[in-house]
């Protein structure tokens, strides 16, 4: 490999990438396999169908995530749920990182790298093979991507989706702003192409998860976060 990739200096960004994925396809093809598999570990699913023996994919909104199962289990095995989101996130970005650096890349691929993890965390999460492909909406999840990302990406992310949600108590707006803004804190942050690319992919799933949600709100029939447990539509 090259030392202007791999040891020397930085990358130019969207100049250096094709010789960059030519060097390393097969180590990103192996790091995509093991954050997809990390994000099929979907919490919700998980603790409801082997642990309380009732899938939450039957009740409310049929969606794995974070907030049908508190409105229709709630109780503190919905800490467990956070728990396991939480820790996938974190295990594969931070095989990202330490991939970059078994590799004895420039610093300047961690980026790269752990956008790459991310996106593939998000796909086994909405998507796990080994639940029949019925995962959740990736906001606990890419929310935490989001903080090891960048602190300023997560302020403006976490920032919008925090106050959205302490003021309309819809969970999904603030959902969707996370989603949203997500493209333009990453350009405002990196200003590279590949990453902007990446970025929006990873705001499109999330957006295109929330479809449903997305059209309540327009009608006004969206559910608002409640703290107590009930079984409605949510996120």
């Amino acid at each position: 490999m090259e030392d202007s990739v791999v040891m020397g200096a930085a990358p130019n960004a969207l100049a250096a990438y094709p010789e960059l994925l030519g060097q390393l396809w097969l180590p990103m093809v192996l790091l995509a396999a093991w954050a997809y598999l990390c994000g099929c570990f979907n919490g919700a699913v998980i603790v409801s169908k082997y642990i309380l023996r009732d899938d939450v994919r039957t009740h409310g909104s049929g969606n794995a995530g974070l907030t049908n199962f508190y409105r229709t289990f709630g109780g503190p095995l919905t800490l467990v749920v956070i728990l396991c989101d939480v820790l996938k996130a974190v295990v594969a970005i931070l095989t990202a990182v330490f991939a970059v650096h078994l590799l004895d890349a420039h610093a300047s691929v961690i980026p790269l790298a752990k956008y790459w993890a991310g996106l593939f965390c998000l796909l086994g999460h909405m998507f796990p093979c080994m639940f029949h492909f019925k995962g959740g909406k990736g906001i606990l999840s890419g929310g935490t991507i989001v903080l090891m990302l960048d602190w300023r990406i997560a302020l403006v992310v976490w920032g919008g989706f925090l106050v959205l949600v302490l003021l309309t108590r819809w969970v999904s707006l603030g959902s969707c702003w996370a989603a949203a803004s997500f493209p333009f804190a990453t350009w405002f942050v990196y200003r590279d192409g590949l990453l902007l690319a990446l970025g929006i992919f990873i705001s499109g799933l999330i957006l295109w998860k929330h479809r449903s949600n997305i059209a309540r709100l327009f009608r006004g029939e969206e559910s608002k976060l409640t703290f107590h447990k009930k079984n409605e539509t949510g996120v």
